[in-house]
Formats: C-alpha cells, structure tokens, sequence
C-alpha cells in the first residue's frame, strides 16, 4: 500500500490549497523525489493549512487559511511555535524544512513574489547522540533470531545487513531480489535522491541472506514477487515500516530498548573512524553528499575515540 494517498492529505482542505498541493506533488513526482520525501514535504503543508483553519489565534488567519499565497511570516512563526509545543523542537525543525520547498515552489510558479519563510529562523534543537550499538548487544538480537524457521532466516538476515553495511532503513527494506549478489557477495542499494551505491557483505551475512533465499523459493509463487522481503505468511511483502516494528520486537527481546537500523548506521561510522578509515571513503559506502554527516554520525562515541587516541599517544607519559 503507498504511503501516499494525496486524497487523504488533503482532506478537508481549502480549495486552493488542495489544488496547490496537488500541482506540488505532480511536479515533485516529475522531478523523482522519493515517496518518503513528498509525504513529508506534503504533510507540513497540509498541516500549516489545518493549523490557520482550525488553531491560529491571528483574526487574519483566515485569507490564509483559504489561499497558501496569502500566508505572511508571522503565519509561519505562530505556527512554528504551536509545532513546538504541540509536538517537539525536532518536529517544527521537519516541518519549517518542507514548508521551505513549498513557498520556494510557489516563488518559482510565480504564485508569490517572496517567501514568508524568509527571515524565518529554524528552531534549534538540542542534539541527540544516539548510542552506538555494541558486538554484544548485536549478538543478542541475534540470538533472538535464532531458529530454522522462515521468520528466523529472514529475521536474521535483515539484521546481518543493518549491522554489516550501516545501511539506512528505507535501503535495506526496499531492497529487491536481484539487488543481491551472492557470487560478488555484495548488495546494490537504492539511496537516497535515486543515489545508488554497490555495498560488499561478509561472508557470515552472505550466508545468512543466502539461507533466507533458498527458504524464500521454497514459497509458491515467491519468485513473482520482486521484493526481496516476504511477511512471515503468504506473499505479501515485508516493507520499511513493517521492519522498524520487527527490529524494535526482536530489541525487546534481546533486552535493548529503542533498537532500529539507525544505531547499527552510528556504530559502522564508529567503527570506521575507530579503524583510522578514511572520510571520504566513509561518504561513499554510507551514500552520504555531505561532509557534514560522517560527522553527525560519528559524535555519539567521539569522545571515546579521543580517549584512546590520548592513551595511544601517551602524552605525558614519556617522561
């Protein structure tokens, strides 16, 4: 089932909203944004045009919440502010970024003749590290895994996969049965911005995946079906969200709250900078454009990579 049902979306909209939101998602499907992308960049729009109708105390909401041309930036900070305390620093930060490709879409489409997110400031918020998942902890997510079973091959080879490339979520869940390759051993991986990469595997999650397929052909009809991940019954498949939900169970399990794909993507970061492994090359394997992020995904342990380079050094010590 998409993710995107734009009917829904718009729901209950203004006119001119829903037209405009319309016209936005036409033109970012034209440009081949993900689905993941034009819902969130549609869900703040949508969500700034229920907040004017139903929420915002300003007597001049109203035009606004009629006509998105009409919004001003007092509209965007009050709306802002409401995210904040509504939701959380984290969200109004999402949605001031969405609204910012949407009132920069309308500039383009000559809608408006300057943005009302101008000047606007991006809420800060405070940083989260998240922690960086252990060999052990990953052994015991494993061993919640164990079995002979479809779920239990299955299962195990999601998580070899998270742990052994540090891929995101949507890449490994998306990931489709000829993106495997067993005699190279590697994965192809559809990234983010329609960036696809090459990744090696190991030998133990090559063996683990391979297991899973041969399970998997074992299933009547299975080989119609172009996804690689198959839901523990029938056909149908086994998509992102349904693995967030499956990691976070096999995490409870293992006795690890919070687990999801994202922390095995900070510890190969970790791992990476620990080894001395070059940057740019981390940039590649993970499918990042941005020296910003080996950075971001390296802060959880940067201090204990600090410490052991002191140790290494042994400043103070030669004396």
């Amino acid at each position: 089932m998409p993710l995107l049902k734009i009917d829904k979306l718009t729901e209950g909209l203004a006119r001119d909203w829903s037209g405009f939101l319309r016209d936005w998602d036409r033109s970012l499907r034209a440009g081949n944004y993900p689905e993941t992308t034009r819902y969130n960049y549609l869900l703040a729009a949508a969500q700034l045009a229920r907040y004017l109708a139903e929420y915002s105390p300003d007597p001049d909401a109203d035009e606004a919440a009629e006509d998105p041309t009409e919004v001003t930036k007092k509209h965007i900070e009050a709306f802002q502010a409401w995210m904040i305390e509504t939701r959380s620093a984290s969200t109004a930060l999402n949605k001031h970024k969405g609204l910012q490709q949407f009132f920069r879409w309308l500039l383009d489409e000559d809608e408006i003749t300057r943005s009302p997110m101008d000047r606007v400031k991006q809420p800060k918020t405070p940083q989260k590290l998240i922690p960086v998942i252990r060999d052990d902890d990953t052994r015991r997510v494993l061993d919640a895994c164990r079995g002979k079973g479809f779920a239990s091959l299955r299962n195990e080879a999601i998580v070899r996969l998270y742990c052994n490339t540090g891929a995101r979520l949507s890449e490994i869940g998306n990931l489709l049965v000829t993106d495997i390759d067993l005699n190279t051993e590697s994965v192809h991986v559809h990234g983010k911005g329609a960036k696809d990469r090459r990744v090696r595997i190991g030998p133990k999650t090559s063996r683990a995946v391979s297991k899973y397929l041969r399970a998997r052909a074992k299933r009547q009809g299975a080989d119609e079906v172009p996804e690689l991940w198959l839901a523990e019954r029938g056909l149908k498949p086994l998509r992102p969200n349904g693995i967030k939900i499956l990691l976070k169970r096999l995490g409870a399990a293992a006795g690890i709250d919070g687990l999801h794909a994202h922390r095995w993507r900070h510890s190969y970061a970790h791992e990476w900078k620990l080894a001395g492994g070059d940057t740019g090359d981390l940039m590649l394997l993970l499918g990042w454009a941005s020296d910003d992020m080996p950075r971001h995904y390296g802060a959880s342990a940067a201090a204990e990579r600090a410490q052991e380079v002191q140790v290494r050094l042994g400043i103070g010590e030669r004396v």
